[in-house]
């Protein structure tokens, strides 16, 4: 695993794209912060910029590097939710402004995956995670899915995980910082 953490943040610091094993499914990934990254993964996709990106982060401590505030109906979320979840977040910071939303908003998670988890915390920063699909396209379920224009569009494939089979992309939930929930997908 150390090789392809060493691989991927060598890849991710100079702007390139990833492909990788996400705690839901497999994941389109670039540094949030490099907004030349995130318009490659927009244009690789055939998605709107004007739809938003998830990014993830290792833990509480990096969230609240990019975000304004945590209200405390996302940190009990957080904190009990025992799937993947995406929370949508109110005014998001230190971010590539092509990521953040027309309403300075993020979809961010915090991933409970090992590699996840060591890939945000030794990059120390958010990584963008973005379903391996052209938009429209169904979500693949497995490496084995994910179309040979995906493949051939990434700088960098991770070989861990590959017969690993994900049924579900995460929930979201927004948040706003006036304590206001929605469900955006269950």
């Amino acid at each position: 695993m150390q090789k392809e953490l060493k691989n991927c943040i060598e890849h991710l610091k100079n702007g390139g794209l990833i492909l990788y094993p996400t705690d839901t499914v497999w994941g389109i990934g670039c540094d949030a912060n490099n907004s030349k990254a995130v318009q490659k993964i927009y244009q690789l996709k055939q998605r709107e910029d004007s739809k938003a990106l998830i990014c993830l982060v290792a833990d509480d401590r990096m969230l609240k590097k990019y975000v304004t505030e945590i209200p405390q109906a996302a940190q009990d979320i957080i904190d009990i939710t025992e799937t993947p979840t995406t929370i949508i977040y109110d005014e998001a910071k230190n971010l590539a402004k092509n990521l953040i939303a027309s309403d300075n908003s993020i979809a961010i998670r915090i991933p409970d995956d090992e590699f996840c988890f060591q890939l945000s915390r030794k990059f120390n920063g958010a990584i963008v995670s973005t379903s391996a699909n052209i938009s429209g396209e169904p979500t693949p379920k497995s490496f084995s899915e994910i179309s040979p224009a995906i493949l051939k569009g990434v700088d960098y494939i991770v070989n861990l995980h590959q017969q690993k089979r994900n049924e579900k992309s995460s929930s979201i939930i927004k948040i706003s910082n006036n304590g206001e929930v929605k469900v955006i997908r269950y």
